[in-house]
């Protein structure tokens, strides 16, 4: 396997219990300068498990990510069997029903990160939060938005659901370049029709809390 194969491994552990995700720049083929497209068959895909326990999830959620100057990607792909999704309105709860959700902590710090969350619906849920860095939450500020998000969900097979992000690179502090890393996570919460909830994680987190801070992974761009 050549270096470069090797440093494209999707779920690499650089620690003890900790993932690292490779996160590929979009060849510039593909660059349009307002709107890039995104050849996801390029990139590898790392799977969700159960948070609290590791293990394998009930419903398959695939996730990959990618970046180019402008924007940053993500796609989760979710086996959905029965979806519960009610709410309609921005920043309602949607943790309350299906979810699939993001947190980027851009300087690694734990206290303070964006979370994003899209349902079903396609329905957005944004906030900037302030951790104690003990997994609890101190403040969420529900009233700031990423500016030029596009998100999108459709079913592409039948009990299958998939959820394209776009989020500008003028959301965040840093330009994007090739050896940047951040803290950050991948979330899905799923409803059987038993209204029994699995919280899944590419990091699992040991609890049925995404918050926990100090069991993000890392994303280093490439």
């Amino acid at each position: 396997m050549s270096q470069q194969k090797e440093m494209m491994q999707v779920a690499e552990e650089t620690t003890p219990g900790k993932m690292t995700y490779f996160c590929q720049e979009i060849p510039k083929e593909w660059h349009t300068g307002v709107q890039d497209a995104v050849p996801w068959h390029l990139f590898e895909p790392f799977e969700l498990v159960d948070t609290v326990t590791g293990m394998q999830a009930l419903e398959q959620t695939v996730v990959r990510a990618c970046w180019s100057p402008n924007f940053l990607f993500i796609q989760f792909i979710c086996e959905d069997r029965h979806i519960a999704s009610d709410f309609l309105n921005r920043d309602d709860p949607l943790y309350e029903q299906d979810v699939v959700e993001l947190f980027f902590d851009e300087y690694g710090n734990g206290t303070h990160y964006l979370e994003l969350e899209v349902s079903p619906h396609n329905v957005v849920f944004d906030a900037r939060i302030e951790n104690d860095g003990f997994g609890n939450t101190v403040r969420v500020d529900k009233e700031w938005d990423f500016v030029g998000l596009q998100t999108n969900v459709y079913l592409d097979a039948p009990d299958r659901l998939v959820y394209e992000i776009q989020i500008p690179a003028y959301n965040f502090d840093r330009p994007f370049r090739a050896g940047m890393q951040w803290r950050a996570n991948f979330y899905r919460i799923d409803e059987n029709p038993e209204g029994l909830r699995e919280y899944q994680a590419w990091q699992p987190t040991g609890a049925v809390n995404f918050h926990v801070s100090d069991e993000f992974g890392t994303i280093q761009f490439i």
